[in-house]
Parts: C-alpha cells; sequence; structure tokens
C-alpha cells in the first residue's frame, strides 16, 4: 500500500509543476531573454516582445493543460489500489510517459501562435 502512495503522489508532479511553472510563466515570466529560465526557443528568443509572447502563451497552456491532467491522473490511480508492485509501476510509467509528452507537445501551438503572431525578423504583424 505504501508503494501505491508513493507512485500516486509522484504522478502527480508532472501535471502539479504544470500548473505552478505555468502560472510562473503566464503571470511572472521573466523579464530578460535567457538560456536557463523559460520558454526558450530561437523564434521566442528573437526579441523581447517574442520573448514575452512566448512566455504568457507557453504558461497559459502549461496552466490549463495542467488542470486538465490533473484529474485523470488522479482517477486512474484508484482501480490499481491493492495491485501489484509490477502493475502499478507499469500503470505509472505509462501515466508518466503521457504526462511528458503532453508537456513537450505544448511546444507546437506555442511555435504556431508565434509564427502566426511575428514575422521571421520577430516583428508582430
Amino acid at each position: 500500500m505504501w508503494f501505491w502512495w508513493f507512485i500516486f503522489v509522484c504522478d502527480l508532479l508532472i501535471p502539479v509543476i504544470m500548473i505552478i511553472a505555468g502560472n510562473m510563466m503566464w503571470k511572472h515570466a521573466p523579464k530578460k531573454i535567457n538560456g536557463i529560465i523559460g520558454y526558450r526557443t530561437a523564434r521566442s528568443m528573437k526579441n523581447i516582445d517574442t520573448w514575452k509572447f512566448a512566455q504568457e502563451h507557453c504558461g497559459r497552456l502549461w496552466w490549463k493543460i495542467g488542470w486538465v491532467i490533473l484529474m485523470p491522473s488522479v482517477v486512474i490511480h484508484f482501480p490499481f489500489y491493492h495491485s501489484s508492485e509490477n502493475i502499478i509501476g507499469t500503470v505509472a510509467a505509462i501515466l508518466c510517459t503521457i504526462q511528458c509528452l503532453i508537456l513537450v507537445l505544448a511546444i507546437f501551438p506555442t511555435e504556431q501562435a508565434l509564427k502566426r503572431t511575428f514575422t521571421e525578423e520577430g516583428v508582430r504583424r
């Protein structure tokens, strides 16, 4: 039973981090373009306008997605409460993989929004 609780908490980390990081990026984005913190792609780092737009867009997206995947992440675990550690671990690995994939896939809508809003030189359309 302790293993189930441990895995349950671990599988909630990605949605919770998405909610917290998304809120921070959305409302308290890094003021300066940097290569360490924030949404960092070549298109987002063209100038300060593209930087702010990308932080807000990706942050808002992560915040929304984090809330959306939090509930299924909780519900998926309950049928496996009395299952073996192997089954719980397998379910957790599949869930974590899906969560990470969703996290990374947020790049595509953000890049599309940047492309729609800015020219290749980073000038607002």
